[in-house]
């Protein structure tokens, strides 16, 4: 089966929120996206609703499960109390565990799984009671997916912002063979995988053909700059093309 792409669309939102008006519109973007064929949609609401607002989320909910039943939504944040209950009220598909600060500009590092052990399980099976698939955002290192297996995670989805973002070609190839170390140890451990973070059309095709496993990339960034120039529908179908997923 070949990859999926969720379009996280937290960056539409950043834009939207620069000004007291209701666009560029949240839904309606989303919807293009997923009428061109995307698998779902992402969000990362954070504290100070700097992009997502909570009150986004029941919104996209409504979108998904109204127009696009066979679509998925994938909640990401940190697991405090708050994001728990709104994960709990909105029922995604999948809820992405991310470790962040609340002042973080955005992702930059996974969990410290050896550090957490005893802090992620009982979140885990509470998420999965819920009916929610429940995936670990993880650094490549090809020690953590037995360790999110073992917590219970249904997924990992690996940090690659250090390959996507590589300022030359030497330090690309050394955190590529990370991150495709990682993915094959996710399927050695019997863990499935998604990847997310600076992939763009451009990075993703090797990514894809070195990882079969490689169920789903979350990508948001990379497509709102590349739809300013062509559009939402064309980039979404681009990225498609980038995957495999035709």
């Amino acid at each position: 089966m070949p990859c999926k792409l969720s379009v996280n669309v937290n960056a539409i939102a950043y834009l939207r929120n620069r000004r007291h008006v209701p666009w560029p519109d949240l839904a309606e973007l989303g919807r293009v996206a997923l009428r061109a064929g995307a698998v779902g949609l992402t969000v990362h609401p954070r504290p100070d609703e700097r992009h997502i607002r909570h009150a986004d989320v029941p919104v996209l909910r409504d979108l998904l499960r109204g127009e696009y039943p066979d679509r998925e939504y994938n909640i990401e944040g940190y697991p405090d109390e708050r994001f728990l209950q709104l994960v709990e009220a909105n029922r995604p598909d999948q809820v992405t565990l991310v470790p962040d600060v609340p002042g973080q500009s955005t992702s930059d590092h996974g969990w410290d799984l050896a550090k957490t052990g005893n802090l992620l399980p009982p979140i885990i099976q509470r998420l999965k009671n819920g009916g929610m698939r429940v995936a670990l955002f993880v650094d490549p290192d090809p020690a953590l997916p037995a360790l999110a297996k073992k917590m219970g995670a249904d997924r990992i989805e690996i940090f690659t912002g250090p390959y996507g973002g590589a300022a030359d070609e030497a330090t690309m190839k050394i955190e590529f063979k990370k991150v495709v170390a990682t993915g094959k140890a996710a399927a050695a451990a019997g863990i499935d995988l998604n990847a997310g973070h600076d992939l763009t059309r451009e990075n993703l095709p090797r990514l894809v053909a070195a990882l079969p496993n490689l169920k789903e990339v979350s990508i948001g960034h990379a497509i709102i700059a590349d739809a300013m120039m062509l559009g939402m529908e064309k980039t979404v179908e681009l990225f498609r093309e980038a995957i495999g997923d035709f």
